[in-house]
């Protein structure tokens, strides 16, 4: 059985292995997902970085990824609330969705052509069930209803598309080609004091000074980033490594891809409530949609018949999708931790690590990169103590998250709770206003009386804040440090001096209700 991704069919720039001795500021060791971001944004900021492979960079478990972008985590919302708090469970999603955010923001600012598309999530009732029970029914309206409370503007329906199973409609997540988004970034690496070396596995970790050892070289720095899928020991010391292996389970997931007929179902992300559960993407391509359906997950190295499982898989997928034509069978890995969260932050002094990103390798890979930047410069992080890999559990009032972390660089910049409300500017009803994703951007949109539509830049004049409709005055309000602005865009109060900036696009019409 063929087991390669369809992903691999892309190809990726080829690095040599270290032959000298080099001197960085940061080893970054593993070339997936998020080692390659790490090794991005690190030298964006003007860091030299050398990115250690021992195979070939996306290749391994990056390679065998479904590439979901989204916030929507494997443990329910109503979950995390009930074993942390409102705040962790908030923090956790919001710390997904600025990662969702980062990965866009860098396919603009590189012009990558990634197939990058922003798209609808849905979370739906169980395919093994023929019906849906109340009580199912009843806790996806219980998520529904937290995750609007929590200002992530999900929505209970009745009927998702392709199933007919009651769910629950997450937008604003997206999906795109991950090897290319990949190259583009391996690309820009090489150069300036910055190195990739494939074919070349760190091997010993010294302290004092700081080096890793790959054979006969030597790379000094004054930081390591460990961003193996499974962490390596590096400096931590066998034992308390051991420890922390303890709190992390290996699973495997089967993987389909198929061909379907062309706009049969939308595009978009789907997963259900099956313990464990199926997941679904739909991609639109020349000559017809590809799917890649996924599940039956078990725990790695303990299923006997693996063929058996791509078949119960395929007879599963067949069932919802009869049109569906296999063209690729892949397996994955997903990094389990015992409560739910990731585990990123230090493991030893000017150590760090990152692991445990359940199903939401590409987002939190994403994340972890954001913060191992944020780490080595210094830089406060508003999800270092939630991540912390010694942390505690945390409860109740003992973590004010917008309160402690509302001055930090992602909302003093960016309120990046202000989530799109719509992917349609005609969900936009006379007299309202909203934060509308459009052609892949957020525009607060406007609709007078009689139809008529304003649309303006979401960004606070003052220190570039998102603003969110205020019904009740009719504003868009800054959440950030106060300032307000008429429904059109100008000032109504400060601290801002300067309008939202009007957005021009002549061909949007008044709608006639």
């Amino acid at each position: 059985m063929n087991t390669r991704p369809y992903w691999m069919e892309e190809p990726l720039p080829q690095f040599g292995p270290i032959r000298d001795d080099v001197e960085v500021d940061v080893v970054i060791v593993g070339g997936g997902l998020t080692g390659i971001t790490a090794a991005y944004l690190l030298k964006k900021a003007g860091v030299t970085v050398a990115l250690l492979e021992r195979g070939r960079c996306a290749s391994a478990d990056t390679g065998h990824t479904t590439a979901h972008l989204t916030f929507v985590t494997d443990y329910r919302l109503h979950q995390l609330v009930k074993k942390f708090s409102k705040d962790c469970a908030r923090a956790f999603w919001d710390a997904g969705a600025v990662a969702i955010d980062e990965i866009y923001n860098i396919t603009q600012e590189e012009d990558i052509d990634c197939e990058f598309k922003w798209v609808p999530g849905y979370l739906h009732a169980s395919l093994n069930e023929r019906g849906s029970s109340k009580n199912e029914r009843e806790v996806l309206q219980r998520d529904a209803d937290l995750a609007k409370e929590l200002g992530f503007g999900a929505e209970f329906i009745e009927s998702v598309p392709y199933c007919n199973k009651p769910g629950v409609r997450f937008p604003h997540q997206a999906k795109f080609h991950p090897r290319q988004y990949l190259r583009a970034l391996l690309k820009t690496i090489p150069g300036d004091g910055s190195f990739v070396f494939e074919q070349s596995e760190a091997g010993e970790f010294v302290e004092k000074p700081l080096a890793v050892k790959v054979g006969g070289e030597k790379i000094r720095c004054k930081f390591v980033f460990i961003a193996t899928h499974n962490p390596i020991v590096g400096n931590t010391g066998m034992a308390s490594a051991t420890l922390f292996q303890t709190k992390l389970s290996l699973y495997t997931s089967y993987v389909l891809g198929a061909k379907l007929p062309a706009n049969g179902l939308p595009e978009a992300l789907f997963w259900d409530t099956t313990e464990p559960y199926y997941y679904l993407r739909i991609d639109r391509h020349d000559g017809g949609d590809y799917a890649i359906f996924g599940g039956e997950d078990c725990k790695t190295g303990q299923e006997e018949d693996t063929v058996a499982v791509f078949t119960r898989l395929e007879e599963r997928m067949k069932k919802w999708l009869p049109m569906a034509e296999v063209k690729h069978r892949w397996l994955g890995q997903v990094v389990e931790t015992n409560d739910g969260l990731p585990f990123i932050g230090e493991t030893a002094e000017n150590q760090y690590v990152a692991t445990g990103f359940c199903g939401n390798g590409f987002t939190l890979g994403t994340l972890a990169a954001m913060m191992a930047r944020d780490r080595f410069l210094g830089r406060k992080n508003p999800w270092a103590d939630l991540l912390d890999v010694h942390r505690r559990k945390l409860l109740g009032g003992t973590w004010r998250y917008l309160k402690e972390n509302a001055d930090f660089p992602y909302y003093f910049l960016r309120d990046r709770l202000a989530k799109a409300e719509e992917d349609s500017l005609e969900n936009v009803a006379r007299g309202q206003g909203k934060i509308v994703s459009l052609e892949g951007k957020k525009v607060a949109a406007y609709r007078d009386a009689r139809g008529k539509l304003t649309l303006l830049s979401p960004v606070c004049t003052h220190l570039n804040c998102i603003v969110r409709w205020n019904e009740a005055d009719k504003t868009w309000d800054c959440p950030c440090h106060g300032s307000r602005f008429k429904a059109t865009g100008e000032v109504f109060s400060g601290p801002a001096e300067q309008p939202l900036e009007k957005i021009s696009k002549p061909e949007l019409a008044p709608t006639e209700s």
